[in-house]
This record gives structure tokens, sequence and C-alpha cells, in this order.
């Protein structure tokens, strides 16, 4: 009982962390201000195959978790299979936003910019801080690792450049905030991870002290 509340809390908190995430993603896209090296992708899929962008998210994230699995040899934890598809529906969710449109001034821009940003290393330190597995790119960066022996910074590096050249062929929004996004997402996310690990531990940390009180009361009754 005890392990099945640890698992709902931490589903709880890898969703919410997923859904601040893909704001992030969609207010960086919406901005025209340059999206990241995989939305870049995403968004030049889009333009040129149709479907949508969530569409193509869960697409390029199948394809990279069956790569990964291939190379591995086994499957990737249940949370990448739920990143992908969840990132995918959210994304195409608050694209549909009447409110969320393209700001007409470049200051209005680098705002909605900045703050995307801000909410995608957030959301993505609270999803990870449930530990309930990487995404499909952080698995695939992960197997690549293992059977090349690079550096991890390496092997995402050459990652992040052939994606982002791929998507700006197929048209992707490349500009002066892909540069900002792939230079300095590493400092966001380093500073919003601990604090939201912290904060996770110390819920899922009250929430067993909560139960272990509770079951002292039933024995003392």
């Amino acid at each position: 009982m005890q392990k099945n509340v640890q698992l709902l809390l931490r589903l709880i908190i890898f969703t919410i962390g997923l859904l601040i995430m893909s704001f992030g993603i969609v207010l960086i896209i919406v901005s025209n201000f340059g999206a990241s090296p995989w939305d870049v992708l995403h968004v030049g899929l889009y333009y040129q195959l149709g479907l949508s962008i969530g569409t193509w998210s869960i697409l390029v994230g199948v394809t990279i978790l069956g790569s990964s699995a291939l190379m591995m040899k086994r499957l990737p934890q249940f949370g990448a299979y739920l990143n992908m598809l969840l990132i995918g529906i959210f994304i195409d969710m608050f694209m549909l936003l009447p409110f969320l449109t393209e700001p007409n001034s470049l200051l209005g821009k680098i705002g909605m910019f900045l703050i995307g940003m801000i909410l995608y290393s957030y959301g993505m330190g609270i999803y990870l801080s449930a530990k309930l597995g990487a995404g499909p790119r952080d698995s695939f960066m992960l197997a690549m690792q293992e059977k090349t022996g690079w550096k991890v910074s390496t092997v995402r590096r050459i990652m992040e450049i052939v994606v982002l050249v791929i998507g700006w062929l197929l048209g992707g929004p490349v500009f002066v905030g892909t540069l900002i996004f792939s230079v300095t997402l590493g400092t966001f996310i380093g500073f919003a991870l601990p604090q939201c690990q912290g904060l996770t531990d110390k819920i899922l940390r009250k929430r067993i002290n909560n139960n272990v009180a509770k079951e002292l009361e039933r024995g003392a009754s």
C-alpha cells in the first residue's frame, strides 16, 4: 500500500512537471525568437508534412526510443514512454489556446521566450525529480554514450547539431533564441533541478511520515 501511494505521488509530480515543461516549449515556439534544436525539427516536419507539432514530437520520440532499445538490447523505463506521449499531447493542447499569439514587439518576443525557458527548466526539474525515467532523447543519449564510449556532453552536442541542421533544412524556426537555448539551458536546469529535487523529496518524506504516524495510531488503538 505504501509503495502504491509513493508511486502515485511520483506519477502526479512527473505529470505536473511535463505539463509545465510543455507549456514552456509552446511559449518558446510561439515567441518566434528561435526554438530548441529538437523543436526546430518538430516544427520543420510540421511545416513540410502536416500533422501537428505534438504528433511529430511523439513520432520522433517513438523512433528514438526504438533506436535506444535496439542499441541497449533492453526496453527503456516506462517513464520514457509516458514522457513521450504526454509531452506531445500537452504541446498540441497548449497550441490550441486562443490567447497564445506571437508578440508584436521584439521585447515581447524576448520576454515570452525567457518565460518559456524558465518554465521549461523547472518543468524538467520537477519531472526528473520524480525519478520515473528520462525522456526519449536522454535515453538515446545514454545509449549512444554506452556504445561509443564518448563523453555524455560530446554525444549530446553531436545530437543537438545534427537535429538542428535537419530541422533548419526543413524550415524550422532557427533564430537567436536557438543559440541562447543551446548555450544556457544547462545553467537554467542546473539552477532549477536541485530546488525541484529538494521539494519533491520533502513532499515524499512528509507523506511517509504521515503514513507511519497513522500506522502507529492504529497499533496503539
